[in-house]
């Protein structure tokens, strides 16, 4: 009996292999494509992020703190005063001297001698403290820098958050300026209107184009001038995100503790006044004290030649009569009472900073309150009254422009309240160095 031609399980055994090969290696594919795809896609995004910087109200101080290359060079100034610390309160190093003689015969000397001065007076100690207080002083001034160009910052982008929510004012009007303008081409099309309405109408529409268009330009100016502050290239790109917060009175403070320079006034005037001790000190000059040993041969007829060693001690003093340090001591005098007076004087002028400041606050609070709560409703009621008046033909076309630009206006006005509010709260909050 002849095998068969066809065996069907061993077919089927093949194809399930075939099968199940061919299976994997689709899977193989399709995984290697997947991962390809989500490398790919991780790296768009990632691109996108690192092509613009986004800043906010709030994280533009901590961007600025971070990356602001004038703040960055003005940290040196620490590093700066540490080296003055450690270099400061050092005694003068020890100095060796030596000498060697001889005439015509053998007879000759050697000499050895080491000295080293010493303060009589508490000048070391005194210069220490004194860097130690200028190191002080000079992290105060770092701090003032930081908060100077903090304010910097969140003035010009309260402008550009400004000039934003002025073109979105103006986007809304144009909206409704070139409804109202399709609407009188209509009805000037049918006969209803007159063709200089149209044309008015239009041309009022385009003007709040134009205005855009100039606000536009402005916001691109205003946001060069943070660019730098953030520590930014020409060829980056900022994103200016959120809006101008709402405008909430802040607690009064008049104290100028806060305040960096300050802190650093008074600091100045503290080291001028120990500056004081330290130039009495210096009347009386370091004393100097060494050892010295020497050789001397010498020949004694007719005894011959001698060696004779010799060790002894050397003090010097200088006698304070001619010069007693009179001249800096008066200038060290003279200097911590115009360091006082000028830290006095700065509190003071940093009181009045942070009063005006939260006084004008106070009145655009009001001046808000009016606007948002009286005079807006009323002019956009007035607004809507004359177009429905002129849709009706009860009224011509200068009463509506005439009701919106008043409804503009006073927009504008509000707009313009909410950021004077804004840069009065920067300049108080700048004032009393709150963060």
């Amino acid at each position: 009996m002849h095998p068969p031609l066809f065996d069907l399980p061993e077919f089927l055994r093949y194809r399930s292999i075939s099968i199940s090969t061919f299976v994997l290696m689709n899977r193989l594919f399709l995984l290697t494509i997947t991962a390809v795809a989500l490398t790919v896609s991780g790296l768009v995004p990632a691109r996108g992020a690192s092509s613009g910087l986004i800043v906010t109200f709030d994280n533009i101080p901590h961007r600025v703190r971070r990356d602001n290359p004038h703040l960055a060079a003005a940290r040196l100034r620490i590093q700066e005063a540490i080296g003055r610390m450690q270099q400061a309160g050092r005694r003068s190093n020890p100095q060796l001297e030596g000498g060697f003689a001889r005439n015509g015969t053998r007879e000759g000397s050697l000499e050895i001698a080491l000295s080293q001065r010493f303060p009589i007076t508490n000048r070391l100690q005194l210069e220490k403290n004194i860097s130690a207080i200028e190191l002080k002083a000079a992290e105060a001034e770092v701090r003032e820098v930081e908060r100077l160009l903090v304010g910097r910052a969140r003035h010009a982008l309260v402008e550009v958050l400004t000039f934003r929510q002025r073109r979105s004012l103006l986007r809304q009007q144009a909206a409704v300026s070139a409804k109202l303008a399709e609407f009188i081409k209509q009805a000037a099309e049918k006969g209803e209107e007159s063709p200089i309405d149209a044309g008015q109408a239009r041309l009022e529409a385009a003007r709040f184009s134009n205005e855009i268009r100039q606000l536009q330009a402005t916001e691109t100016a205003a946001i060069a001038t943070i660019k730098p502050l953030l520590g930014m290239n020409v060829s980056d790109v900022l994103n200016v995100s959120g809006s101008l917060p709402k405008a909430i009175l802040p607690p009064p403070s008049l104290s100028p503790d806060r305040r960096p320079d300050y802190q650093a006034a008074q600091l100045a005037a503290h080291a001028a006044a120990k500056n004081i001790e330290l130039e009495k000190a210096r009347r009386y000059e370091d004393i100097e004290a060494g050892l010295a040993a020497g050789l001397e041969r010498s020949e004694d007829v007719p005894e011959g030649f001698e060696n004779e060693a010799v060790v002894g001690l050397r003090f010097k003093l200088a006698l304070p009569f001619w010069n007693r340090n009179e001249g800096n001591i008066r200038t060290a005098q003279a200097r911590a009472t115009r360091k006082e007076k000028e830290s006095v004087a700065l509190a003071h002028r940093i009181r009045h900073e942070a009063h005006g400041s939260h006084r004008e606050m106070a009145e655009w609070i009001k001046i808000l309150q009016e606007i948002t709560g009286n005079l807006l409703p009323l002019a956009a009621e007035q607004a809507q009254a004359a177009e429905s008046a002129y849709r009706e033909g009860l009224a011509d076309l200068p009463t509506v422009l005439r009701a919106r630009e008043q409804e503009l206006k006073l927009a504008d006005s509000r707009i313009e309240a909410l950021r004077s509010f804004h840069l009065a709260r920067i300049r108080f909050e700048t004032a009393i160095a709150r963060p």
